[in-house]
């Protein structure tokens, strides 16, 4: 029987993961889940157990061996940081933090190890294909602390993949998750009273469904394959297209313009992106899922454009409530 520890359980995704495991029919549930998380959950579901720690404490070797643990879901990073956030911290959690728990995996026998990396662990690069597959490189570049991070990561599993090969792991390099509650620094750039277009560059954009996200994770869980999976949906959107199914207008300025604004505007507060975000929009990597559909089994319930509708729908529906 599955014994599944899920790391960041009390995060976006992690919570509705937990939320679903919990009510699967009790043939089809794992036989026990804990929910790992920094703070205690305002609300504790039936047949949970939940363990409070840093995931950078080495006692969550104790949470495995106590639970007897044969999966890790590995969600915890930092998508967001706070205002008083710094990129050692940063770099502490994402990085060591997963050492940490590999680490105990190996020592405790855990089976296999799902982890939610990103596509942001390609990099941000002018040479990056119009479709990233799974077999080119890591790139994330160290200018974005996530995207840098996600890629130290991933070198850190290939490393394990290669001495650790009774680890099975489950590597799902994520696009952009849209729902009808999804909050974060893309969907901050969605509310703008107007959109960002760089003159020359597409923008585009690649999303998943978040239930969409979480089904796969139960594939994981359960007899998904090892292996590393692009998550997305079929196709992307131009953020000029983004902007029309937005009804907004585009401000379309040339890169060394944009560039030298950011520079300027960033050191007196007037933004919150500096001149780095360029490349962020510039040369966004777009993911093609074959791989996900054809090895993996799991086919995305929405495409790319039909994520954002539902998303867009859900918006209206609040702003709607609001007024």
């Amino acid at each position: 029987m599955t014994r599944v520890l899920i790391t960041g359980g009390g995060g976006y995704l992690g919570s509705q993961l937990v939320a679903r495991l919990a009510a699967a029919p009790v043939g089809q549930r794992p036989q026990v889940i804990v929910s790992h998380d920094l703070r205690a959950p305002k609300v504790r579901l039936d047949g949970v157990a939940y363990a409070i720690a840093d995931i950078r404490d080495p006692a969550i070797a104790d949470i495995l061996v106590s639970h007897h643990i044969t999966t890790v879901v590995h969600l915890a990073s930092i998508v967001t940081p706070g205002k008083d956030s710094s990129r050692a911290f940063e770099y502490d959690v994402d990085v060591n933090g997963t050492r940490n728990v590999l680490e105990a995996c190996m020592r405790h026998d855990v089976r296999r190890i799902v982890v939610s990396s990103s596509g942001a662990a390609y990099g941000y690069h002018p040479d990056n294909a119009a479709w990233l597959t799974e077999d080119m490189p890591v790139r994330g570049n160290e200018v974005f602390a996530y995207s840098y991070h996600k890629r130290l990561v991933e070198e850190m599993l290939a490393d394990y993949r290669h001495s650790h090969p009774s680890l099975e792991q489950v590597v799902l390099r994520i696009g952009t998750i849209l729902g009808a509650t999804v909050h974060n620094q893309i969907t901050d750039l969605f509310e703008k009273r107007r959109l960002l277009a760089i003159r020359g560059s597409a923008s585009p954009f690649v999303f998943i469904w978040d239930q969409d996200v979480v089904g796969i994770i139960l594939r994981a869980i359960a007899d998904g394959p090892p292996g590393i999976y692009n998550v997305a949906g079929d196709g992307a959107l131009t953020i000029r297209q983004i902007a029309q199914r937005l009804g907004k207008h585009c401000i379309e300025l040339p890169a060394g313009l944009l560039r030298a604004a950011l520079a300027v505007l960033k050191p007196l507060g007037l933004t919150q992106y500096g001149p780095e975000q360029l490349d962020f929009l510039r040369y966004r990597p777009v993911l093609l899922n074959t791989r996900l559909k054809a090895r993996f089994g799991y086919t995305p319930t929405y495409t790319s454009a039909e994520v954002f509708e539902i998303y867009c729908q859900a918006r209206s529906r609040k702003r709607s409530g609001e007024a």
